[in-house]
């Protein structure tokens, strides 16, 4: 045995030395691709039957939000999930802001600058060092919306809209302002793309469609088309978290390489091949949050895994349509993702 490893080690070195990175399929046969490899192929559409990417997202307790703490929870997580991609979480928290009383409050929104996202930049930082040789790398991105959302809480956003939407559009500015500070950054660092998150087009939120269209949606996009012209793996990220989507037509044409939603409408479910076709893009989704991913056996878990792979389409990430509760046992995340993996027991 060792001297059959003496050998190997001889023979790669001597081809190495004289071939290059052709020394190893001409004596071994074709090296391992890594994550970062097999997305890249994925993503130009060649795709492995026996083999589909999966992923999961949740958010990590107190102490593993932000900062150094956060990069090692995140890659300990990407490292025992054994999912197919790095999707850091979005923690540098907007609070509420007392002076939103009125519509007309939010010309006073002053953008936040870079040195807010400090913390969160240097997990972004340290888990880009740590692992962008192996992996692709996301950054959760909270849409302007949303985050108005966090600044005023979600009804009297939603209230002040109804009232004087060109007077919230000045916040919606400012928001945007400060988020293409923290999206450019962290392209600099070298994250890979983002998982792009809009809110705001769902049934029982705004009253008139047309309060999506000319407000919310123009801001949505000013971040969503630059990191789209840059970054090679984006997601759009149709966030049901506040209510149901009767349709999708509002946001059909933003930008992004996957398209991550919930299945179920408010009057219909739709198949993962019909949200393709609609988005005429890859998806990704499968799991329900709250369902047999968290409550599930291990058996149940893989067979859930192998109905959503043989119903869907062949370009697909397993996944679920938001994130899963902080408290899902990683084990059961595992055991979904190998099985997208074509690992059986």
């Amino acid at each position: 045995m060792q001297r059959r490893k003496f050998i190997q080690s001889t023979l790669l070195g001597a081809g190495t030395f004289a071939l290059g990175h052709q020394a190893w399929p001409a004596i071994f046969g074709t090296p391992p691709l890594n994550k970062r490899e097999r997305m890249l192929r994925w993503l130009e559409g060649k795709t492995e039957a026996s083999y589909r990417p999966a992923a999961f997202f949740l958010h990590f307790d107190e102490k593993h939000k932000v900062g150094s703490a956060a990069a090692k929870k995140h890659l300990e997580y990407f490292r025992y999930t054994e999912m197919d991609f790095v999707k850091i979480q979005y923690e540098q928290a907007y609070t509420p802001l007392d002076f939103l009383r009125t519509p007309a409050d939010w010309a006073k929104l002053v953008p936040n600058r870079l040195d807010f996202y400090a913390p969160q930049l240097e997990t972004v930082r340290e888990i880009v060092k740590a692992a962008k040789k192996e992996a692709l790398i996301i950054m959760t991105l909270y849409s302007p919306f949303m985050w108005a959302g966090h600044c005023a809480t979600l009804p009297v956003l939603l209230r002040h809209m109804e009232e004087d939407p060109d007077a919230v559009k000045k916040g919606l500015d400012a928001l945007t302002e400060s988020q293409l500070l923290f999206v450019r950054a962290c392209m600099e660092i070298g994250v890979d793309g983002f998982y792009m998150s809009t809110q705001g087009s769902e049934t029982n939120q705004l009253s008139d469609p047309r309060l999506f269209k000319h407000y919310v949606k123009p801001s949505d996009l000013v971040a969503m088309q630059e990191v789209s012209a840059k970054c090679p793996f984006n997601i759009l990220h149709v966030c049901d978290y506040n209510n149901i989507y009767a349709n999708y037509d509002a946001v059909l044409d933003y930008p992004g390489q996957v398209v991550n939603c919930n299945p179920q409408l408010t009057d219909r479910k739709l198949s993962w091949e019909e949200i393709s076709t609609l988005f005429k893009r890859p998806t990704m989704g499968g799991l329900q949050k709250n369902g047999v991913i968290s409550k599930g056996s291990p058996e149940e878990i893989e067979g859930a895994v192998a109905k959503v792979i043989k119903d869907a389409p062949r370009q697909f990430i397993l996944g679920a349509e938001c994130t899963v509760p902080g408290t899902t046992d990683w084990k059961n995340l595992r055991t979904a993702i190998r099985r997208a993996h074509g690992v059986k027991k």
